[in-house]
Order: C-alpha cells, then sequence, then structure tokens
C-alpha cells in the first residue's frame, strides 16, 4: 500500500464502540504523514522514469508576501506578489536550460520531494473526515470556528519540511473551510497560527542531523539490517527481478546505492501517480513490495521498538509534548487548555510514535497522508460535573500562602505532565483518575501491551488505556534534557546488550 485507501466512515454501532456514552471526549491530537509526493531523488532513469514530474500545478501560481512602503506612522504594509515557478537545469557543456516534463510543458513541474497535486487532494480528504467525525458525527468541534476558539484552544504544527506544512494547510482548510470561520471585529477571520521550530530544535520526526547519539544509534541499527538481510532469500529475490536495473551492476542491498529504501520510495511515489511516471511493471510485483518493506521497516523502526535510549532520543520528546498537553488538560478537569491539535510530519514520526508504545505493525510502512489520532477521554460522572473549577495558579498560590510557598519544593512547581509517575505525589496522580487514552492509526484503534493488564484500561476495552497507564509507558522514554543526552554515551555501545528493551511496557 503506497497510497492510503481510507476505510468507510464509522456505522451508529461502532460509533457507540469506540466512544461509550460513559466517556466524554476531551481532547484529540492528530499527526499526520504528508501526502502523495515526489521521490526524493532522481532515480531510474534507465528505465524510462523522468527526473521531473509534471504534477505540481500550485507551480502555476505561487504567492509570496512584499513589504511595501508607506506612512512611516502607519507600518510597513504587506503586499502580495503572485508567480509562477520554473525549474532550470544544466544541459550539455553545462549551459543552463529550461526543464520541462513529458509533455515538454515546463510548468507545473515538481522539485524532488514536493506535495503533488494528489498529495494535495489526499489531504484535503483527510480534513473532510476529520470534520465529518470531530463536528458532524461527535459534535466535539463545534461547526464554525471563533477567533477566540482558534487562539485558546487550537494547537497546528509542522516541521520545517514544505510538503508537512503544505499538507497540514489542506487539511486544516478542509476542517475548517471558509465558510466555517467567523469573522472578527474587522470584519476578517485572523490567520490561524501555525508552528514551526529552527531545525535544532525540532522533534517532530526522528531528528537525527541534530542528535548525534541517535544518528549512531541509527547507524547501528541499519548495518544490523544489511547483516541481516543483504544475504537473504528476501533480497536475492528483489536482485533476480530489479537487479538489471541498477546502475553498473550493482547488487541491491540494505546499503547499496541507491539504498533499499531509497528505491522503495521511487516505486512508492511512482504508483501513487500517474502513467507519465510508471516503471515497468516488474517494479510493482506485490511480493516485491512485501519483501521491501519488511526488510526497511527492520531497519528504520526496530531501534524504536527494542531500545530505550532510541525510543528516548528519536520521539521522546514529541510524545513528552503530547502527554504533557493530555495532563494539563486533565489538570484543568477537562475543559482548559488545547481542545484539538493538528500536526504535519513524516512517515517516520507516525511509526517512530506507534513502535516507541508496542502498536506498530512491524512489516508495513505507512502509506501515504497515514495519521495517528491520540484521543482523551474523561468518565461522565455527575461527581465530577459537579465539582468546582480548579483554582487558577495565581490564586492557589495565594489560598497556600507565602509560608508554605516559601518552602514549596522546585518539583513541586513543575507541571505533571513532564514529571516521571513515580515522582508525583498522591494528590497529582489522583488529578489523572477517570481520564482515558485511545490511539487510532489510520481510523483503526491500536493497543499499547501495558493498556491490556487489569486496572489499566477502560472496562472492556484495552485500546482505551487509562491517562496514568500511558503516561507511565511515555515516562520511560520521555527525555529529561534531550539536547543534552544527543550528546551522552558516545563511548557505550549503541544496540542494546543483552535482551531488547522491549517498548510498550
Amino acid at each position: 500500500m503506497t497510497s492510503l485507501v481510507p476505510r468507510p466512515p464509522y456505522t451508529d454501532d461502532e460509533l457507540r464502540k469506540l466512544y461509550p456514552p460513559g466517556l466524554e471526549l476531551r481532547q484529540v491530537q492528530v499527526l499526520m504523514r504528508h501526502g502523495e509526493r515526489t521521490p526524493i531523488s532522481a532515480r531510474f532513469q534507465n528505465a524510462g522514469l523522468r527526473p521531473l514530474w509534471p504534477y505540481c500545478s500550485a507551480a502555476r501560481q505561487m504567492r509570496a508576501a512584499v513589504l511595501a512602503p508607506r506612512d512611516p506612522a502607519l507600518g510597513p504594509a504587506t503586499d502580495t506578489l503572485e508567480w509562477k515557478r520554473r525549474l532550470e537545469s544544466i544541459g550539455p557543456n553545462d549551459e543552463p536550460v529550461l526543464a520541462k516534463g513529458p509533455q515538454d510543458d515546463p510548468d507545473a513541474l515538481c522539485d524532488h520531494g514536493s506535495l503533488t497535486d494528489q498529495g494535495r487532494r489526499s489531504t484535503y480528504e483527510l480534513g473532510q473526515r476529520l470534520r465529518h467525525l470531530y463536528v458532524d458525527r461527535l459534535r466535539f468541534l463545534p461547526p464554525a470556528l471563533t477567533p477566540a476558539d482558534a487562539e485558546a484552544s487550537l494547537y497546528l504544527r509542522a516541521t520545517p519540511v514544505p510538503r508537512a506544512l503544505e499538507s497540514l494547510q489542506q487539511a486544516f482548510a478542509a476542517l475548517y473551510p471558509p465558510s466555517a470561520r467567523v469573522p472578527g471585529p474587522d470584519g476578517r477571520f485572523p490567520a490561524p497560527v501555525i508552528l514551526s521550530r529552527t531545525p535544532d530544535n525540532e522533534t517532530l520526526y526522528p531528528n537525527d542531523g541534530n542528535c548525534r547519539r541517535l544518528a549512531a544509534l541509527a547507524r547501528a541499527f541499519a548495518q544490523r539490517a544489511a547483516d541481516r538481510w543483504n544475504r537473504s532469500p528476501e533480497m536475492d529475490l528483489l536482485n533476480r527481478r530489479l537487479g538489471p536495473w541498477m546502475p553498473q551492476g550493482q547488487r541491491i542491498a540494505v546499503d547499496s546505492r541507491p539504498r533499499l529504501s531509497g528505491i522503495m520510495d521511487t516505486i512508492n511515489a511512482s504508483l501513487a501517480h500517474g502513467p507519465e511516471t510508471r516503471l515497468p511493471e516488474e517494479f510493482y510485483d506485490p511480493a516485491l513490495k512485501a519483501a521491501m518493506e519488511k526488510i526497511n521497516v527492520d531497519e528504520w523502526f526496530s531501534g524504536f521498538r527494542e531500545s530505550r535510549e532510541f525510543r528516548m532520543l528519536g520521539i521522546g520528546p514529541l510524545m513528552g509534548d503530547i502527554v504533557g498537553r493530555m495532563v494539563e488538560r486533565a489538570e484543568q478537569g477537562g475543559e482548559r487548555g488545547i481542545r484539538f491539535g493538528l500536526s504535519g510530519c513524516h512517515d517516520t514520526t507516525l511509526a517512530g510514535m506507534l513502535a516507541s508504545v508496542g502498536a506498530f505493525d512491524m512489516e508495513r510502512w505507512p502509506p501515504f497522508t497515514s495519521h495517528v489520532a491520540i484521543e482523551l477521554f474523561r468518565e461522565a460522572q455527575e461527581q465530577q460535573q459537579q465539582q468546582p473549577p480548579p483554582l487558577p495558579p495565581q490564586a492557589q498560590s495565594a489560598k497556600r500562602g507565602w509560608w508554605s510557598a516559601l518552602f514549596a519544593s522546585p518539583a513541586a512547581a513543575r507541571p505533571i505532565g513532564r514529571r516521571p509517575t513515580t515522582e508525583l505525589t498522591q494528590a497529582e496522580k489522583r488529578k489523572l483518575d477517570g481520564y482515558y487514552v485511545r490511539m487510532r492509526y489510520n481510523d483503526e484503534p491500536v493497543t499499547v501491551p501495558a493498556c491490556r493488564l487489569p486496572g489499566n484500561h477502560f472496562e472492556g476495552d484495552p485500546s482505551l488505556c487509562t491517562l496514568a497507564a500511558f503516561k507511565a509507558v511515555v515516562d520511560k522514554f520521555t527525555p529529561t534534557n534531550w539536547k543534552e543526552q544527543c550528546r551522552m554515551n558516545r563511548d557505550k555501545p549503541a544496540l542494546p546488550e543483552g535482551e531488547p528493551e522491549w517498548a510498550g511496557h
């Protein structure tokens, strides 16, 4: 599977089972892989594949913000420049030439790794499905978004990679189209805030480019995969069928050039698009695809499943953020804080998250436009509804008095979301009571192994994990200082010694 084939909408019976009347949905965080894109690098020109693909119509109508001079007392004015992007290449004798597509059209060409028109459509359709579920069916989100709601309860974030940002924009535009955005006092809906980070602070994907220890761990697991698979029957099959297309008769391997993961990338990207960018039919044999996925998943994601340090450095900061937002919501009685989050990310994000909690199928790569929804529920109990809302921090400090505040421990001043469960007081642990977490991957519930234990899930449904049990699992691989820990253990073995440190417990 390269493009996601969405499952049908939930039936009424399925909806009642997934969202039982005894629970109230309090928060949703959705992390989505970008939509269909072009390959990261040009490959297999010897098989007739063009290096540049004609599937990016957005290149015909680009827009840029331009600051225009005006009265200094009024401040700078923002204007919009509309422009068309074309790609230039290097021709014979190194002279510049205008790049053209299969039909000699210079417009609508995609750069490497670009979100294509198909990717824009599929991510827009994901936004429509999210609206259908959370607005139309569950009535969890309001049908129209007000500026106050957007400011107080919406969290939008994307990685610095353009295809992730553009996919997020497509999905949000469908979740809340212009007709469902309430204008502010000036008659306009304020521009929604989309958060991003600089590369050295990015944790929305496994950032081995800015975490040296993670890079060492990734190399070790990649080498283990090469040792395990390069002479396997699966690799022999791939070489018999696709070997003739490799450059200079090179053997396909985990660490060949191109790597096996790069070969799969090109196959998946071409399979998701039109006939103008198709490879010979032998590239699409289901048996070959299954073998490639199995090997590449082992290379890229086994570290999350088997190594606590890999989990901590690769996905721990992100999972710590996700749990922190859920705990903050619980601390506020389930009423305040972020209500809905949407993040544009990558296949390594989703697989890393799921593998780190022991809930990933270790043989299938996440298709384009896959998503993980992490939902927070609260028990619908009358006594909970009748409890007064918690005091704001200022009022709590005043109620305790200056003497108790003087001797309060530094840990007590920190939000409990990032503190390990073992360090919480009984009163702090009680704030998590009555809350449950569910992860759904492409609209199918997944179950964390530790949540199957008695007392760790909602009665009759192990996929509905108690917030306390889910947090305890994530606590074990949430870093305390990610950047510092990225510089540690450089002289220690990269692979776990002895038994694997299995995820999900």
